[in-house]
């Protein structure tokens, strides 16, 4: 783990639950591509509002990154990088864009928590992740729905 505070909040972490004392070190992120929402995504999951966050297929696979599995722990960072919580991933499915719903879009707990807001929001997050690869969002694109519970 590059990031010093991040390092130091999992220490923190483990010293009080040494059964995770074995686990793979976190993946260090912050939520969205900007300053502004990256900071307001780890408010609202300190405050329990974000329970999820969605990630296109496309995306990992073109960054050469695994799919998040259930048990996986990260540390969220506000867009300066400093630690702000700890998360562990509690179920992931993988489902066509069109086939994201209301139910969903209030557990990822943004904006208005609509599903309005909710497509408008990614699709254009979607449109700025792929487009260095060339790629383009579509309907069909398969999104992965990680959702978690915030654990320190």
């Amino acid at each position: 783990m590059d990031n010093a505070s991040a390092r130091n909040m999992w220490g923190d972490f483990l010293d009080a639950h040494l059964e995770y004392a074995f686990v793979e070190a976190p993946k260090t992120v912050y939520f969205c591509d900007n300053e502004k929402d990256a900071n307001e995504s780890v408010k609202l999951v300190i405050k329990g509002i974000k329970k999820a966050t969605s990630l296109s297929l496309l995306g990992l696979q073109n960054r050469k990154e695994r799919l998040p599995k259930i048990g996986d722990f990260m540390v969220i960072t506000n867009w300066a990088g400093k630690a702000q919580c700890i998360v562990k991933t509690t179920k992931v499915v993988l489902r066509p864009y069109f086939s994201i719903d209301e139910a969903y879009a209030k557990t990822e707990g943004e904006g208005d928590k609509s599903l309005a807001y909710w497509k408008k929001a990614h699709w254009e997050y979607y449109t700025r992740e792929l487009e260095p690869f060339g790629r383009v969002p579509r309907d069909s694109m398969i999104i992965v729905c990680q959702e978690f519970e915030r654990v320190f």
